[in-house]
């Protein structure tokens, strides 16, 4: 079941049986069965964007947890509340850090009964509305990487990514070591660029720091930082062009952006893996990349995620592809779907709506089987800081057209082929 905020259920059958059983005592229906039927959902929230230039990866997300609630429902719900139905409770982050805390404040305020909630996609939102959230003592389960999320004492917020400053400290030796055997030689300067929203931040912090680069013996000779979204990337780009890095970190959250930037590169001819250009962030992955960007310039295009369609998750993303029609199966959506599943586990061994015990729940299970562990790489258990305890990198390159996994190695889903020219 799901609802936007805003929108109303008609219910008019269910609550007309209901009735009439109850007052009538029909025989052969007990009041239990009426009671039964007449059964309050429990609700889980979803705050993402909806509008605006993130707005379609809070709709990647929005379908992945919408494929969740579906399958648990017609399940039979949670079992332990006598199949109790999940209902999810969707709501609009827009554009803007002050918009996602006003949706999480109507949040609050509209459906005081809500027993979790997942979202909010960009780091800078997800702060914003878990100060609400956090307040309202509702579980928040996000897949934003700021590893300032999980770094304020808070009790109600679990990342199941890595955070970013873990991502790029753990990619950038995979990287190195995939330039070295594709071109005999170790790189030793690396561009940074990157969008001023908390994910990118926290990427590019460890990096930039004194000494950040020097363990893996590299300099950075470009070092950016832009506001999203770009009107033009040429000025960025002529500094890449000037310096010649040996790779390029650029970091951003749109795919505007991105389209920006790979096109200028190309009319530099610092394009086409020329420069190795690295990303990191789910939009980079997302179907509508190709309706923006030519599949020549993405080729080989490389980009860090914490989660991505892995060998093991083939039963979902088949699902999910049927349902929806989409090519492929984004680090959003996976989430989406998992994090809903989360809440059912949860959920089932509390046997009530208690918000509270729910969030308790969650910080004692470990998630190691069904569809809550398929969703993610790797099994699933959150410290008492709401950090998921050895959350894997995954990254993923642009292959033919299709953003595949190339690490985990043992969960990839095609080679890595990093650019000799």
């Amino acid at each position: 079941m799901v609802r936007t905020t805003g929108g109303a259920l008609a219910r008019p059958l269910i609550s007309l049986t209901t009735a009439i059983l109850t007052s009538a005592g029909i025989a052969g229906w007990p009041a239990g069965t009426a009671q039964a039927q007449a059964q309050k959902p429990v609700e889980i929230a979803l705050i993402i964007p909806l509008s605006g230039p993130w707005a379609r990866q809070g709709q990647l997300e929005k379908l992945g947890a919408e494929m969740a609630i579906d399958e648990i429902n017609e399940k039979g719900g949670i079992k332990s509340m006598g199949g109790a139905k999940l209902e999810l409770i969707s709501l609009d982050a827009g554009d803007s850090a002050e918009k996602a805390k006003n949706a999480a404040q109507r949040l609050v305020a509209e459906h005081p009964d809500v027993v979790g909630g997942l979202g909010a996609w960009l780091s800078t939102f997800t702060l914003a509305i878990t100060e609400v959230t956090e307040r309202a003592q509702i579980p928040w389960l996000t897949l934003s990487y700021a590893d300032s999320l999980t770094s304020r004492g808070f009790k109600y917020i679990f990342q199941s990514s890595p955070t970013a400053d873990t991502q790029a400290a753990n990619s950038l030796p995979t990287l190195i070591d995939l330039a070295k055997s594709a071109t005999g030689k170790t790189p030793t300067t690396i561009g940074l660029i990157g969008d001023n929203t908390a994910a990118p931040i926290s990427f590019l912090r460890p990096l930039r720091a004194p000494g950040g680069l020097d363990k893996y013996g590299m300099k950075a000779v470009v070092d950016e930082t832009y506001t999203p979204p770009l009107s033009d990337a040429t000025t960025l780009m002529q500094r890449v062009r000037s310096a010649r890095p040996d790779m390029l970190l650029y970091i951003t959250t749109t795919i505007s952006d991105l389209k920006l930037g790979l096109d200028k590169m190309n009319e530099f001819h610092i394009g086409k893996g020329a420069i190795p250009v690295i990303g990191n962030g789910g939009a980079n992955g997302a179907p509508e990349v190709l309706k923006s960007v030519s599949p020549d310039l993405l080729e080989g295009y490389i980009f860090t995620v914490a989660n991505w369609g892995l060998k093991g998750q083939e039963q979902i993303i088949d699902a999910f592809k049927k349902r929806t029609g989409e090519p492929w199966m984004t680090q959003d959506a996976l989430d989406g779907y998992g994090h809903v599943w989360i809440f059912k586990d949860a959920l089932e061994k509390v046997g009530k709506a208690d918000k509270v015990k729910v969030a308790e729940a969650i910080h004692t299970m470990e998630f190691d089987s069904g569809p809550t562990a398929m969703a993610f790489p790797g099994k699933v258990k959150f410290d008492d800081a709401g950090h998921r305890v050895d959350a894997p990198l995954v990254i993923v390159q642009w292959q033919n057209g299709v953003p595949v996994t190339i690490y985990p190695i043992d969960r990839a889903t095609a080679q890595a082929k990093w650019p000799k020219s």
